[in-house]
């Protein structure tokens, strides 16, 4: 057995994956591997519920919008850079559309800790992106569409002269996860990352710490996030490292594994209430 790996667990999945650890019985005495991945399943799946509701309802809000502008829209708040709004949403699909001042100036009104600016800053790299790729009118209803989408973002993106301020492994791969979440029953069905989920921040942290449990055979790689440096290579390790999870486990996807590793990897507090609201929701 393993002492608990999360010091001051912020929500469920943490406080039951700590017992796991105490309880031994896996590789390095750590936690039980199919155990633990039961564990992220239901967390994982609880949470993509709320999730799933979450951008139908702002899709449905504004049906003559570009969808891919509400996608990237909510990404920033799953992003944990803005408060979900219909207001935040409504502001940063002007913006995506045509840059302006009143419509930044709205939309970072919304923001949490991290002030306007990266808020700011992201909805401004967004619409440069978005003038110099065309993606399909309407999200793509098949998973090899969606790759092949997301493959044309990246270009510019991948391109050490091209790639907008802010726009970095994030803002990358969010908005392609919002539009999986909007299509449930195809988001059910992905097994590989086509498309790419996003690698940083809480995901790197839930993949470390499942790596010192000896559940995952290598490290994650470190992720430039925002105006730092972008290497994409990391989107493809911290995947495959995602998709060895889903091997060791049935009846779940790629999105739900990395809605359980980024609950077990978040410091916010207010991770227990995402999960108890998804819950009710369901």
């Amino acid at each position: 057995m393993m002492k608990a790996l999360i010091s001051k667990p912020v929500n469920d999945l943490q406080r039951q994956f700590n017992e796991l650890c105490e309880k031994g019985g896996g590789v390095k005495g750590g936690p039980v591997r199919g155990k633990t991945l039961e564990l992220l399943k239901f967390y994982g799946q609880t949470l993509n519920q709320g999730a799933s509701e979450e951008i139908q309802e702002h899709l449905a809000a504004f049906p003559d919008a570009n969808p891919w502008h509400v996608c990237f829209a909510l990404g920033l708040c799953w992003g944990h850079l803005a408060k979900v709004d219909l207001t935040f949403t409504e502001a940063a699909i002007g913006a995506l559309e045509h840059v302006n001042d009143d419509d930044l100036k709205t939309a970072g009104s919304f923001h949490l800790e991290r002030g306007p600016e990266p808020i700011i800053n992201s909805l401004k790299g967004g619409h440069a992106l978005f003038q110099k790729v065309v993606l399909p009118s309407t999200l793509p209803d098949t998973l090899d569409r969606m790759d092949r989408a997301q493959q044309r973002w990246l270009a510019p993106i991948v391109h050490p002269t091209e790639r907008p301020p802010y726009i970095g492994s994030w803002n990358a791969t969010a908005m392609f996860m919002t539009a999986l979440f909007s299509n449930p029953k195809l988001a059910a069905t992905q097994m590989e990352p086509k498309p790419v989920l996003p690698p940083g921040g809480p995901i790197f942290t839930g993949l470390s710490i499942l790596h010192d449990a000896g559940l995952v055979t290598t490290a994650p790689d470190t992720a430039g996030i925002d105006g730092n440096s972008f290497e994409p290579g990391v989107l493809y390790t911290n995947n495959a490292l995602l998709q060895s999870l889903l091997a060791g486990c049935t009846g779940w996807s790629l999105t739900d594994v990395h809605s359980g590793v980024y609950l077990l990897g978040t410091r916010h507090h207010e991770s227990d209430n995402w999960i108890k609201k998804a819950a009710v929701t369901a």
